[in-house]
């Protein structure tokens, strides 16, 4: 919880408002799927999905190249809808509430489930505006708010350190792993409950990987995360639950140590020990 005070608690009920629903009975899940199915037009990507993302752990999702991770990632927060031609039937649920039928606005569901790609995209913004953004667009002006916010998220992506001298300075002039970092304080800033990441150190060097792993070690007290790795060792290492994915299909989802090492279906072995993938 940010040790605010409750101007920010005004500003959290002001961008986060969802309906609800009565309580599912599912205390430990943040999110549901059930018998999610995708298309891209007439292609079916997934097929009958159905996970329970546990709350404040983190969910990696493994699988070859092109078996449906990042589309089924992208369905969590509904930012395949911004895909032309694109369906999807079956139920996603953040908390009780069904996020395709309970919530008219997407960015309402993009406000509590903030999402961290591949290549890090800061804006041609300075270092403070990109962090800042968020709130701003969510009609957050209050000058000592948001550079209160700012300063927060910055620390809670163990950023701070590295930027509080040249916050005016542009987004560009930092590393790749500092702009992935960046990019990580400014989904924070918006206060989301859930963080999707697609592949968030590929592009990054080991130094750089690291201090993401670690990071999303930390987060995790918090947040629920949810994270897409070709990586099977960064899984095994982030992760408390895995995933598997083959061929649009999730194949098995457990405990990540059982995953890895006393896995309950032949292909996912096969994948994990290197056989195919």
């Amino acid at each position: 919880m940010y040790a605010y005070d409750e101007s920010i608690e005004a500003m959290d009920k002001e961008i986060k408002e969802v309906p609800a629903k009565k309580n599912s009975g599912l205390p430990d899940y943040k999110m549901t799927v059930d018998n999610l199915n995708f298309w891209y037009g007439s292609n079916k990507v997934l097929h009958d999905v159905s996970i329970n993302v546990v709350k404040t752990k983190v969910t990696a999702l493994i699988g070859p190249s092109g078996c449906g991770k990042s589309t089924f990632l992208r369905t969590l927060n509904r930012m395949n809808e911004t895909i032309p031609g694109t369906r999807m039937e079956g139920m996603v649920r953040l908390d009780d509430a069904d996020i395709y039928n309970d919530v008219g606005d997407p960015s309402h569901i993009r406000t509590r489930i903030g999402m961290v790609f591949q290549k890090s995209n800061p804006f041609p913004k300075s270092i403070f505006d990109n962090v800042a953004y968020g709130l701003r667009v969510n009609g957050i002006k209050e000058k000592q708010l948001v550079t209160d916010v700012v300063q927060e998220s910055l620390r809670r992506a163990a950023l701070w350190d590295e930027v509080k001298d040249i916050l005016d300075h542009s987004a560009y002039t930092l590393s790749g792993g500092q702009q992935q970092r960046l990019c990580i304080a400014r989904a924070l800033a918006i206060r989301p409950e859930v963080i999707l990441m697609d592949e968030p150190a590929s592009a990054l060097d080991p130094i750089s990987t690291s201090r993401i792993e670690d990071l999303i070690g930390e987060l995790k007290r918090e947040y629920t995360i949810v994270i897409v790795t070709h990586n099977m060792q960064q899984a095994a290492r982030v992760s408390d639950f895995t995933g598997f994915f083959y061929q649009g299909n999730l194949i098995e989802y457990g405990n990540t140590k059982e995953i890895f090492t006393r896995p309950k279906i032949k292909r996912t072995e096969d994948y994990v020990t290197g056989r195919f993938g």
